[in-house]
């Protein structure tokens, strides 16, 4: 018998958050070696807590959750979501514009397919989350990058924006808050995406996942609530504000004009239907968890533990010779900047397996966020403030010296 070999359209697919480095690490754990993974964006594993709200509502309800249920999701659960979106400004959304899924992720590859023909090209953001241009590399499509700018807090670079469009243009991705920089994007911003998007004629799609977890007094806005005119894809769960990884919990709202979704919104019926429904159990607390506002409100506000890992981690960054950052003011994650020729760093995947070796702290390296040049890293700020500044103390120590051979 032959060798089975897998699909060419997996060639460029990548999840550098899981791979060889994170496989590394495990292996050193099977030895006996203790490892800060700062690589994956899961509260849980850091001693966060099921909320009351969650528990209370899952323990009330779990018979609810034994059979199948509509296959868009549970009607309680998407009307709580779409009365969560009208008070965010998206003011027609409806339960029947809801589609519940296993977490953004599943959510976001029906947004895909049912969009993409090979060939077609997708606008997205670097750095990006590789979920999203993984979804679009598996459809046969290709996504174009377009810079978000460092210099400008890390908010994307729209003349970048209008330089990549081509005629194969389908749509164009935002990340706000953004993964994985922690940037908010500013309302002028995004009007001149949505000016983009109208102009030509693109579908936006919109993660909004960190939308809860924003800091410093700070505000976030839907595009789609900017932009009532046209089509959009926002994408949203509870993973992040309710500490609900393993749950698997996501969703997308459709918004804009009914005639100009219909033919869309179909086939994302038939993809959802094919998989019968997401997990019902998981959807029965989405009801008590849109209404926990003081879950994530407590998390960010001083004395909360993300903002308190935050100023932890920046205040310990402050004191390496080397690093740059750009405050994150949200989510959960810090995107510094290498002086790579301070550290001759040509390489961003042999750092991050170097740092691995020499301190036992797992990151990500820009690569892993379809970012080009070796001179950034991600940071997941969800230990304890004190471990975060242990950890940032022997990375600078690691640093002191160092140069990539």
């Amino acid at each position: 018998m032959k060798e089975i070999y897998t699909a060419q359209r997996l060639d460029e697919v990548h999840s550098d958050i899981r791979g060889p480095l994170f496989y590394k690490a495990l292996e050193m754990q099977k030895n006996g070696i203790e490892v800060l993974k700062l690589n994956t964006g899961n509260p849980a594993a850091f001693g966060f807590t099921m909320p009351d709200s969650i528990l209370s509502a899952l323990q009330n309800e779990i018979p609810k959750g034994l059979g199948y249920c509509d296959f868009r999701g549970m009607p309680e659960a998407r009307e709580a979501i779409a009365a969560y979106h009208r008070g965010k400004g998206i003011a027609d959304a409806t339960a029947d514009d809801v589609f519940i899924g296993n977490g953004i992720s599943e959510v976001a590859s029906f947004a895909m397919q049912a969009l993409l023909n090979p060939g077609d090209e997708v606008l997205m953001p670097t750095p990006c989350y590789s979920l999203w241009s993984n979804c679009v590399r598996l459809t046969g499509a290709k996504p174009r990058f377009y810079l978000c700018d460092e210099a400008s807090e890390w908010n994307p670079d729209c003349a970048d924006i209008r330089k990549k469009i081509t005629d194969k243009t389908r749509a164009i991705i935002i990340i706000n808050p953004n993964n994985p920089t922690g940037a908010l994007y500013s309302d002028e911003i995004l009007m001149e995406i949505a000016n983009i998007a109208r102009e030509h004629n693109l579908l936006i799609f919109s993660d909004e996942i960190y939308d809860r977890l924003v800091m410093d007094g700070a505000k976030h806005t839907s595009i789609a609530a900017l932009a009532p005119d046209l089509p959009i894809i926002t994408m949203n769960g509870l993973s992040k504000s309710h500490c609900l990884c393993g749950f698997r919990t996501g969703w997308m709202l459709i918004s804009g004009p009914r005639a100009l979704t219909e033919s869309y919104r179909q086939g994302i019926v038939k993809l959802t239907s094919m998989r019968l429904c997401s997990n019902a159990l998981a959807q029965i607390v989405i009801p008590a968890a849109i209404a926990d506002d003081e879950t994530p409100t407590s998390m960010i506000s001083k004395g909360g533990r993300i903002y308190e890992q935050r100023e932890a981690t920046i205040r310990a960054l402050d004191n390496i010779p080397g690093i740059s950052y750009v405050k994150n003011k949200a989510a959960l994650y810090l995107f510094p900047k290498l002086d790579v020729a301070r550290f001759n760093i040509t390489n961003d995947k042999k750092f991050a397996g170097d740092l691995l070796e020499a301190t036992n702290i797992l990151i990500v390296p820009g690569s892993g966020f379809e970012w080009e040049k070796p001179d950034h890293f991600r940071i997941v700020m969800l230990p304890r403030p004190e471990k975060l500044k242990e950890a940032m103390e022997r990375m600078g120590n690691f640093l002191d010296g160092y140069k990539q051979n």
